[in-house]
């Protein structure tokens, strides 16, 4: 039962970026596959296949055996990877990027000022005072 969980989980995933980024349709996966294929990248395709080969062989025969976990582990996560989108990474750490690099900018300028504008407000919080 392990397996069938295991590669169950690992298919889903795959079906969902199908879903989301390429505007898949269909029940199974090798329908899914069958109606995005023309935006896919074609070197996918066949491992894609493998895979719901997999996942069919898996759920619907009885007594099948995962023989190679890993392979297919790799081959899932290989997909995962093409699948989802570049941009979100990109995105992501240029925003990380200058978030740390604008607080950084603004401590050297802090430090390099920090004299001069203490000195200034004292000077007017001392004329305010008088």
């Amino acid at each position: 039962m392990a397996d069938i969980d295991w590669v169950v989980k690992r298919s889903r995933r795959i079906e969902a970026l199908l879903k989301q980024h390429y505007h898949a349709e269909g029940k199974g996966l090798h329908e899914l596959i069958t109606s995005c294929e023309e935006r896919l990248p074609h070197d996918l395709i066949p491992q894609l296949r493998f895979i719901a080969t997999i996942r069919n062989k898996t759920v619907h025969e009885d007594g099948f055996k995962l023989d190679n976990r890993a392979d297919f582990a790799a081959t899932c996560k290989q997909c995962e990877q093409v699948l989802t989108p570049r941009s979100g990474r990109f995105v992501w750490g240029l925003a990380m990027f200058l978030v740390f690099g604008l607080t950084a900018l603004a401590a050297l300028f802090y430090y390099l000022v920090w004299d001069k504008i203490s000195l200034a407000w004292l000077a007017v919080s001392s004329s305010n005072l008088c």
